[in-house]
């Protein structure tokens, strides 16, 4: 890897096209480097856990409105969307698979100085490739790019501190990543990444109070304008530059500022993309900094007996996780059994209760209205508070995969003055963990997900599609989705017409 200094530039100052963030994104995806054989095997995965999580969702009411969106929008030969037969133009298929891939916080993610979901990526990747008649070859390697460059984001540019959403970096990882897709020249990409930061870049009050299913849709959204810039840049239109180190650019107004200078590791010329590898995707819906609190919630469960002789819990753990899912956000919202599922979400508090009662986390049951007013839940639930604990913070930040972790610390005072204590760094799904995801948990994901919603069909069919994705021909990418039964369709909220 090659380490980037990034810092903003004054307008005068001599700062050739060579030497932009988004330029050297550009020489990246335009590499030729074929993709390992462990990393085609780990995209697999992840093409097969994106269509879990998405059968999950997709009757739920914010991917019904993507997808009536989006099949407001036909196209031939367009590309798929999760739950029809239909095609749609790609950056409409980009869209609602995305919030169909996002609504339950279910798939992989990454965490470094920023956090993400990197497979984000496949939706608006897959949908170009299917929309141009592309194989599976040619999907693995835009694949291997998107997830390339985003991991390599995070790990250079922290975006949460200054309230920025983290779907800033989603947005030039697709457009990278479509652009290695169809084989487009550095040109093009370095305008197509500069157009994606510049459109994708928020604020993160959508995971800030009471959370909407804007959450959802960020992504989303992220990956259709990367689809959209692309297309732009294509057809010849140019993107503010340099974006990121532009004297009115990101870094200046939106991030450390004039004198902050951020570090970006990207990979040599000829060096393989194996940035997935460090990915790790959910056994459980919920916040990634929530997986490990679950696992430990269910070992210690025995320890601690009945629930209602808890006292008090105190999670000890990082800074993040403390200030944006613990009681360090200073969010009520956080606290209140009539949250929406998106906040309960964001509230390891109230996972950890839940966790501890049920011995266990479902991606609905558990979140269901009549299950966060449970009067026993609510007086536990309230016990629970978070501290930052400076080692697990660090650790959360360290470099080495050995020592990084996303878990806590849990001190669980008694009734009676006894205190049980237990701690789990990594969640057991993680790749260093008790259980660690292989082929075979990806496809029980997927079996478990879309059981009474896929037919058994059609989940053989999908498997075998996604099991061969790499040796798929020109023009048979649109196996990587599911159909649904008419009758299972009907189950699906009636949206309200919109605009189109």
């Amino acid at each position: 890897m090659e380490n980037h200094i990034v810092r903003t530039r004054r307008s005068a100052e001599e700062f050739p096209r060579g030497e932009h963030l988004a330029w050297k994104i550009a020489e990246v995806a335009v590499d030729p480097v074929a993709v390992p054989g462990d990393v085609e095997e780990m995209i697999v995965n992840r093409i097969i856990d994106n269509a879990a999580v998405a059968a999950a969702s997709v009757l739920r009411r914010p991917v019904s409105t993507a997808r009536a969106q989006a099949l407001a929008h036909p196209a031939e030969p367009g590309a798929t969307v999760f739950g029809v037969g239909d095609t749609v133009s790609p950056e409409w298929a980009a869209w609602a698979n995305g919030v169909a891939v996002r609504e339950l916080d279910f798939h992989d993610t990454f965490l470094a100085a920023e956090y993400s979901h990197p497979g984000d990526n496949i939706p608006s990747i897959l949908a170009v490739a299917q929309h141009k008649g592309l194989g599976g070859a040619d999907l693995i390697r835009g694949i291997a790019t998107g997830y390339e460059i985003q991991v390599d984001l995070v790990r250079g540019i922290c975006l949460h501190e200054h309230k920025i959403d983290h779907v800033a970096h989603l947005g030039p990882s697709a457009a990278a990543g479509i652009g290695t897709l169809l084989g487009l020249d550095a040109e093009t990409i370095y305008q197509a990444v500069g157009q994606a930061l510049h459109t994708t870049t928020a604020t993160r009050q959508s995971r800030k109070g009471e959370i909407s299913s804007w959450k959802a849709f960020a992504p989303a959204f992220a990956g259709k304008m990367a689809v959209e810039a692309v297309d732009r840049a294509m057809r010849g239109e140019g993107a503010p530059s340099p974006i990121w180190e532009g004297e009115d650019g990101v870094i200046a107004w939106l991030l450390g500022g004039p004198e902050k200078e951020y570090t970006v590791p990207l990979p040599a010329a000829g060096e393989e993309k194996r940035a997935i590898l460090d990915t790790y995707t959910k056994e459980h819906s919920a916040e990634y900094q929530s997986q490990a609190p679950i696992d430990l919630a269910r070992r210690m469960r025995d320890r601690i007996g009945d629930p209602s002789q808890v006292e008090s819990i105190v999670l000890h753990t990082s800074h993040h996780t403390h200030v944006v899912i613990g009681t360090g956000s200073n969010d009520p919202q956080k606290f209140d059994p009539k949250a929406s599922r998106e906040t309960l979400d964001h509230s390891v508090m109230y996972i950890f209760a839940v966790a501890l009662e049920d011995g266990g986390w479902h991606h609905e049951d558990s979140y269901a209205p009549e299950r966060a007013a449970r009067p026993s839940t609510v007086e536990l639930w309230n016990k629970i508070s978070t501290v930052e604990d400076p080692e697990w913070t660090r650790r959360y930040h360290s470099q080495d995969p050995n020592e990084k972790a996303f878990g806590c610390r849990a001190e669980v005072t008694l009734k009676d003055g006894t205190v049980i204590a237990d701690e789990l760094a990594i969640a057991d799904a993680h790749p260093l963990g008790d259980r660690p995801f292989a082929r075979e948990q990806y496809e029980n994901k997927f079996r478990v997900l879309a059981e009474g919603i896929v037919d058994d069909a059609e989940q053989d069919r999908f498997l075998e599609a996604a099991r061969n994705a790499a040796d798929l021909a020109p023009g048979e990418l649109g196996r990587l989705g599911f159909v649904l039964s008419d009758d299972v369709l009907a189950r699906a909220p009636q949206i309200p017409g919109g605009i189109f």
